[in-house]
């Protein structure tokens, strides 16, 4: 490498880095949750489509979007509303699913020592897998804002919360979601998450093959647990070839 390509990748660095200081807390959290806005107004709208075929009233369509507020858990439950399962069953099947916040709640919380409780309890309402992932990024960069961490999470729930409504609203004249392929972008956002999270060919590596363990979980019959599964089992995979390479 010349000098004079070092020294422009220098200043391109710099250029980068001040670009990214004179960003205020706010339009930081914006430019950050953009992908997320994007990939929640399609797969919120096809829930809010859902949830009025499956004869949910507007209110609790939007209250679920505001209290539970987990796409795969919502989308689940009103499917099974749709068919008349018991609340019983619905509410054991929901807490299954969003077991995997336990994993991302431990992940995160080594950068949160210095908070207080209640900051502690309103962040943690609000993550979901999207703004973990984004989350995960800025705190290995060192970026720590507290208005920066509620800004992404409030934007994120309130794009979702307005999508489910604009999805109920739209109900009456979609009879079915799956023609217009909108059930894809949620499995693309979480593509883009990953692709911003994978530094080297380790990443890739463990990546690949939690991937491939969720789906031979599915196929199993594990549906419920395999993506908290694959998670634990990929993570341990990782961490063993890591010891094991550095040995």
């Amino acid at each position: 490498m010349t000098r004079k390509t070092l020294r422009e990748k220098l200043i391109m660095t710099i250029d980068a880095v001040a670009g990214e200081q004179t960003d205020s807390p706010l339009m930081s959290a914006i430019k950050q949750v953009a992908p997320i806005v994007m990939g929640y107004a399609p797969v919120g709208a096809a829930y809010g489509v859902l949830a009025h075929q499956a004869g949910l009233s507007m209110l609790n369509t939007v209250l679920m979007s505001i209290l539970v507020y987990a796409g795969s858990a919502q989308l689940i439950a009103v499917g099974m509303f749709a068919v008349g399962m018991p609340p019983l069953s619905i509410i054991a099947t929901t807490f299954v699913v969003n077991l995997r916040h336990l994993l991302m709640s431990a992940s995160l919380a080594p950068n949160l020592k210095t908070w207080k409780k209640w900051e502690l309890a309103l962040f943690a309402y609000e993550v979901t897998d999207e703004s973990f992932a984004v989350h995960s990024v800025r705190f290995a960069r060192g970026d720590l804002n507290k208005t920066t961490c509620f800004g992404i999470n409030c934007i994120a729930q309130v794009s979702w919360i307005l999508a489910s409504w604009v999805g109920f609203v739209a109900g009456a004249s979609i009879p079915d979601v799956k023609p217009l392929g909108i059930d894809y972008a949620l499995p693309a956002m979480f593509i883009a998450l990953l692709i911003m999270q994978t530094k080297n060919k380790m990443h890739v590596l463990v990546a690949g093959f939690s991937g491939l363990m969720a789906i031979i979980l599915v196929q199993a019959g594990a549906d419920q647990w395999s993506v908290i599964l694959a998670t634990v089992i990929g993570a341990t995979f990782g961490a063993g070839v890591e010891s094991w390479t550095k040995k």
